[in-house]
């Protein structure tokens, strides 16, 4: 058995293939894909620049927040509503430093192997996997993602994946972490990635919407 985190886990074999229309994934390109390792003379910093544009995209924490596009998924209208009112600036502050606390735990109790970031997300919750990649599109709701994305990699790694959160930035309902993650693949080598995930909360502390930019090309090659 093996997991992304503590509580999650799945027999390792074949991995799912992807979820069928009716199971409500949308499946499309949000980014260009990432270069190869030696394509153009300098795969690895195009692969860096690549990960920073993306991380710079989901650093604009205020218009991040407001902007809901279409292509990332709208929250569905229940969600909305808990986001709607415009919360005082002691409100705010106060939600500012909940939700990074939130955050910060969920990244130390992974890290231990007691719990994760996806205990965090609301049963509802909207992810997209941005970029193309085996699992990027958007999932609608907790068990999608995790059945449709998460699964699919933990079916490729002998030990779970172990953070490092080298960034996090708060603002109100929104957070953004940039981390590290690193764990063994079945065939005995490392996979290693880096991660931004823009996080938007409901007014009840659970994540109702993320957006994801990673290294495509290192999830490429450990699902190939």
């Amino acid at each position: 058995m093996s997991g992304i985190g503590n509580g999650v886990s799945l027999r390792v074999g074949a991995p799912r293939t992807r979820a069928p229309a009716e199971a409500g994934v949308t499946r499309r390109s949000l980014l260009p894909p990432a270069p190869r390792a030696g394509a153009g003379g300098g795969g690895a910093r195009a692969r860096c620049g690549w990960l920073l544009a993306g991380t710079l995209l989901v650093s604009g924490l205020a218009s991040a927040s407001q902007a809901r596009p279409a292509a990332y998924g709208a929250i569905p209208s229940g969600l909305a509503s808990a986001n709607s009112a415009a919360p005082s600036r002691a409100d705010a502050g106060t939600r500012t430093a909940a939700n990074e606390a939130r955050v910060r735990a969920a990244f130390e109790a992974w890290r231990a192997g007691t719990g994760n970031v996806f205990d965090l997300l609301h049963e509802d919750a909207v992810w997209t996997v941005a970029g193309d990649s085996p699992v990027s599109g958007v999932y609608r709701g907790k068990r999608d993602f995790m059945d449709n994305a998460v699964a699919p990699i933990t079916a490729r790694l002998a030990t779970p994946i172990v953070p490092e959160l080298d960034h996090l930035v708060a603002q109100g309902d929104t957070v953004v972490a940039v981390w590290r993650g690193t764990a063994r693949a079945n065939d005995g080598g490392t996979y290693a990635n880096h991660y931004a995930w823009h996080m938007v909360f409901d007014t009840d502390g659970r994540i109702v919407r993320v957006v994801a930019f990673l290294d495509t090309w290192a999830l490429q090659a450990l699902m190939e």
